[in-house]
């Protein structure tokens, strides 16, 4: 492994650079954050630059999909579209005049000629040996004509190839450490030869390994866990995605999986990037979204629930996520009787949407998942699961056992959790059942479901007037079902 001297701070540089194409690959989002995490780590700049030179497949959506992606990973930029910088512009497709600059110089020093209309670059016919900070030291030959043509830098059309302006944009943005995925490592020696030509001073290199599928594949697009915008829309924690990418290539020296990304900006060294290529595997992303979402703050868990809430219609009577406020949970001396309406106060329906988030959060795996789990806490409009009323409701027993469930929770005048397991559970010992044969019965009275979190903290957050007028509607259907 090659040993690099200590970074000056003030001159590190680095870049993503990805081309607006199609979606935020998730191997685009690693390379993304190693640039990122180096840059932290080392008090330096992380630019962002879009390589829009291919006008037929660039697409506004495409540049959409990489600023959301990189924002919804907390991926900052310094420098770049919608953040300016001294270096600009950010789009290649607004630095045609810097190209021609640089072209000129090309063709001053007689390195340029003309092929079938195209501009070509005449090569240096030398070794070239790139010392990579992550792969070592290579010796490349491009003496042989063969085995390395004189490239392309200008189309017959007038479009530039990328190695050239990907050069040229380093150079003006003064790159420091260019840190890309590995694929790029045989382009290297032809940017070496540019830079030369050019008159300037390459940066450091550091290509990352590249990510692969279990069975050792080269993960494409159509694979599962491909594109950054499915952890968006399923509900992934981006503090987990981000995690897991920072172990595809690199890891504490402890092994351990769950690292906070402030710990891992402290540690970060490229020297200790892994030269192995990395295996992705989706089962353990999710595994560590679940340790996330089951560790995390009940005030982080609201922040990223409410999007998922909004977009699902449910009135939760909450408009914007809300941070360092006090977080209201069952079972601590809330008593939780008043029922938000869309029209109270926004304190009010705040309280009562973290009592909700609370009692379910054991029970989610991704975000997405979260309006499934509560719509029926913020409507008296829910659906009854036809498959519990028939499982549940028809027992002849039912009516009865709820019947008395209800009047037994309407002589109740402390309504907490506690209280209401204790009053449940006697009166099942009084009918001489399980019980689980009141729970049920109860659970689908109040929810339409016969799964969800603790009965009786849903029966607490949802306050006793709401719980006694549940009971009476499911009252109403149970002869119906009984009779079916």
């Amino acid at each position: 492994m090659l040993i690099c001297r200590p970074v000056d701070p003030d001159s590190v540089r680095v870049r993503f650079a990805p081309s607006p194409t199609g979606f935020l690959h998730i191997g685009g989002a690693r390379t993304a954050l190693f640039n990122w995490l180096f840059a932290r780590h080392t008090g330096g700049k992380f630019v962002l630059r879009i390589e829009d030179t291919d006008k037929a497949r660039n697409s506004e959506e495409a540049t959409a999909a990489i600023y959301n992606g990189l924002r919804w990973l907390e991926l900052d930029w310094d420098e770049g579209p919608q953040k300016g910088g001294d270096f600009g512009p950010y789009f290649q497709s607004e630095r045609d005049a810097i190209y021609e600059r640089h072209l000129q110089k090309l063709q001053a020093g007689g390195f340029i000629f003309e092929d079938a209309g195209a501009l070509r670059f005449r090569s240096p016919r030398e070794h070239v040996v790139v010392e990579d900070i992550v792969c070592g030291k290579i010796d490349f030959d491009l003496t042989n004509p063969g085995t390395h043509p004189d490239m392309t830098i200008r189309r017959p059309d007038g479009s530039w190839i990328f190695h050239f302006v990907n050069v040229v944009d380093d150079i003006e943005m003064k790159i420091s450490h260019v840190i890309r995925g590995e694929d790029h490592l045989s382009n290297t020696p032809k940017h070496i030869e540019l830079y030369r030509a050019l008159g300037a001073k390459p940066p450091k290199f550091a290509h990352i390994p590249l990510i692969l599928n279990t069975d050792g594949s080269k993960m494409s697009k159509r694979d599962a866990g491909a594109s950054v915008a499915t952890y968006i829309e399923e509900g992934y924690a981006p503090e987990a995605v981000r995690n897991y990418l920072c172990l595809l290539g690199w890891s504490p020296k402890d092994n351990r999986e769950k690292i906070d990304t402030a710990e891992v900006v402290s540690m970060f060294d490229l020297q200790k990037i892994n030269r192995r290529n990395a295996a992705f595997d989706l089962n353990k992303c999710f595994w560590l979204n679940g340790q996330y979402i089951a560790q995390m703050s009940l005030e982080r868990f609201t922040q990223l629930s409410l999007p998922f809430l909004q977009r699902a219609n449910v009135p939760v009577g909450v408009e914007l996520p809300v941070e360092g406020r006090d977080s209201v949970e069952p079972s601590h001396g809330a008593p939780g009787s008043t029922e938000p309406r869309p029209t109270e106060p926004a304190a009010i329906a705040e309280k009562y949407l973290r009592a909700v988030l609370a009692i379910v959060k054991e029970k989610i795996k991704h975000f997405s998942e979260v309006p499934e789990w509560t719509r029926y806490f913020f409507t008296e409009e829910f659906p009854f699961d036809s498959a519990a009323v028939e499982k549940v409701f028809a027992r002849p027993e039912a009516h009865d056992r709820l019947a008395a469930l209800r009047s037994d929770f309407a002589a109740t005048e402390n309504w907490d959790a506690a209280t209401i397991e204790s009053r449940l559970k006697t009166l099942a010992q009084s009918f001489g059942c399980k019980t689980g044969e009141m729970v049920h019965p109860a659970r689908v009275a109040v929810s339409g479901r016969t799964v969800g979190p603790s009965l009786y903290h849903m029966l607490e957050v949802l306050g006793k007037d709401r719980v006694l007028g549940r009971f009476d509607r499911a009252l109403g259907q149970i002869p119906k079902a009984a009779m079916a």
